[in-house]
């Protein structure tokens, strides 16, 4: 580069000026590896620190729905990570199939998951919300507890 930009001065198209403010301002630019130390390491690590409650506004919705068409919008809410408690007693039995069938395709899309809490009543939560334990063994003891009586 440097017969270049002698020629270029040479035909007066470039100032000698700049040449050297270039030249200088490349050399000041090459950054000076260091390899990081133990402490500096230790301080990165601390930044990736999340906070447990940094969800305040966590919703759970309760659902109700009288067709097969409201399904979307109970898919919508778990795509927008809320839990959706869906009860499907005042649906047919055909229209509830087929509104389980749907939510149990967008829950397995978003990794989530399902649970039947009560007859035609069921919990549907996105990723971040696990469900531990079963309500449906309780409900059929007190079922058997109910019949004795």
């Amino acid at each position: 580069m440097g017969v270049m930009n002698r020629f270029m001065n040479f035909l007066g198209l470039q100032e000698e000026e700049e040449v050297v403010e270039r030249e200088q301002f490349s050399v000041q630019e090459q950054p000076e590896f260091e390899t990081p130390s133990f402490e500096n390491r230790k301080n990165q690590k601390g930044n990736n620190v999340v906070s447990i409650h940094s969800q305040k506004n966590v919703k759970v919705i309760l659902y109700e729905p009288r067709s097969y068409d409201e399904a979307q919008e109970i898919a919508d809410h778990l795509r927008s990570h809320r839990s959706v408690v869906v009860n499907l007693q005042r649906v047919r039995n055909d229209q509830a199939m087929r509104i389980i069938d749907f939510l149990s395709g967008t829950i397995y899309a978003l990794s989530g998951s399902i649970s039947k809490i009560g007859g035609n009543i069921f919990l549907c939560t996105p990723d971040t919300v696990e469900i531990q334990g079963s309500i449906t063994e309780i409900l059929t003891e007190d079922s058997d507890y109910n019949k004795m009586r």
